[in-house]
């Protein structure tokens, strides 16, 4: 597997975040993440993209960090959040989401970020045991969907 940078709004990357806003609507019903996502809040050194290809050069996962700062959403001065982490059902159980995960931490905390966050939810109980074996821990809810019952954050330190 290929692991590689890109932008938010490179072609491979809106086909997979079509793949997994589908599978948001499935899993949870509506229409997906509602979350407002702009191309630039993955910038260097702002935020990072990376999207991973397989051996045919099929693009088979993603994930990137925006940085977050205090916000009436509940972020924290600091924040790097995770967002968009994704794997197709063909890719998974190969390790590419720790892979991923695990460079978007480091270049988060080369960018200066004190910490790591993302939401997830409890119809996604493979994210949710990821992250618990990351080192992620649950955090005061904080986004778009901090309301909802559904909603599990959680953070992890980067220094």
């Amino acid at each position: 597997m290929r692991i590689v940078p890109t932008t938010f709004d490179h072609p491979d990357v809106v086909k997979l975040n079509d793949l997994v806003q589908q599978e948001y609507a499935e899993r949870y019903g509506g229409e997906g993440d509602v979350t407002p996502l702009d191309p630039a809040m993955f910038q260097p050194p702002n935020g990072l993209f990376l999207v991973a290809y397989d051996e045919r050069d099929r693009p088979v996962a993603t994930g990137g960090w925006r940085a977050m700062d205090e916000n009436e959403e509940n972020y924290r001065d600091g924040d790097a959040e995770l967002k968009r982490m994704f794997v197709i059902r063909e890719a998974r159980r190969q390790g590419l989401s720790r892979r991923i995960l695990a460079l978007l931490e480091e270049d988060a905390r080369q960018a200066g970020r004190i910490r790591m966050v993302l939401e997830t939810g409890t119809m996604q109980p493979e994210a949710m045991a990821l992250y618990e074996s990351s080192g992620y821990a649950p955090a005061e809810k904080f986004g778009v969907y901090r309301d909802e019952p559904n909603s599990r954050c959680y953070a992890k330190p980067l220094r």
